[in-house]
């Protein structure tokens, strides 16, 4: 009883409507107990924001989805906890919806479709069942890779367990016990508001990134690049050029744009707990632009 037929033959799943509903109203009602929080408590919910990007972006979407680099396992594991403290699904699950837009962008096997408007590209396509397409062509594609890796397995055999330690255990019990903010102050900003603004800046390299902006790598194609995205989302936004070259592992072009999850991993790089990461020949990427661009860059 908890779902029905929606447009397109899909259906309304109206648990996820409800709860994503009350998580919002929850992050609205967090707004107000800024002023009578702690400075440590802001900064750390900002710290576990960026622990949230990061296990996103470093994490499932550059390490996972596209094998842009390689990194040893005290930094998987690291990312894997990241991950949870995100809670957008699993890496598995995040990374195979993720390989699936790339493959099918902006046709009903998408996740989530662009061409199917704003609202569902950022928030809506999580309101419904996925689309057959969705189903029956991610059969067909080969995920055994990400299975492949122990972390992955143990993250998705101990999913909802690692969440509610990660994404809300943590992050207030942290500022209660260290500096004695009150659980209330601490659960509603360093987990509510956190979570729900990191999810809808994750979401808005699906809807806004896909939208608007300017496309100097592929015209054809409908990711845009979107410097505002990019600061929300630490280097996210370069949409048009990371569906051109889904495989660099910076996302964007090297040394010309802000970019704070490169910094992480070239960070790490130096650390030596990354090897391998991937680029495109600034050649490549120059008759690229010359060949496909819109002329914008």
């Amino acid at each position: 009883g908890e779902a029905v037929t929606a447009g397109c033959g899909q259906a309304i799943v109206w648990r996820n409507v409800v709860l994503m509903g009350l998580l919002h109203l929850g992050a609205v009602y967090a707004l107000s107990l800024v002023p009578r929080a702690q400075l440590l408590t802001l900064l750390w919910a900002y710290l576990c924001f960026l622990m949230t990007a990061l296990g996103v972006t470093a994490g499932a979407h550059r390490l996972w989805s596209h094998r842009s680099y390689k990194a040893k396992l005290p930094l998987r594991i690291f990312l894997a906890a990241a991950n949870s403290m995100a809670f957008q699904n699993d890496i598995y699950e995040w990374s195979r919806d993720h390989r699936m837009h790339h493959k099918y962008s902006e046709t009903d096997a998408d996740p989530h479709n662009a061409r199917r408007g704003f609202f569902f590209s950022h928030i809506g396509w999580l309101f419904m069942r996925k689309h057959q397409d969705v189903i029956e062509k991610g059969r067909k594609l080969d995920f055994t890779d990400l299975l492949d890796d122990p972390v992955v397995r143990f993250q998705r055999k101990y999913y909802k367990s690692s969440v509610v330690l990660m994404c809300f255990v943590i992050p207030t019990f942290v500022p209660w016990y260290l500096w004695g903010e009150s659980l209330w102050n601490a659960y509603f900003l360093a987990s509510i508001l956190r979570y729900t603004i990191s999810l809808n800046v994750t979401w808005l390299v699906n809807s806004v990134a896909h939208m608007y902006g300017n496309r100097p790598y592929d015209k054809n194609i409908s990711p845009r690049q979107n410097i505002f995205v990019a600061l929300g989302a630490i280097g996210e936004g370069f949409h048009n050029y990371h569906h051109t070259f889904p495989f660099d592992y910076s996302a964007s072009e090297l040394g010309l744009k802000f970019n704070p999850t490169t910094w992480f991993i070239d960070f790490m790089f130096w650390l030596g707990l990354v090897t391998d990461r991937k680029q495109v020949p600034k050649e490549m990427i120059q008759a690229r632009k010359e060949r496909m661009g819109d002329g914008s860059a």
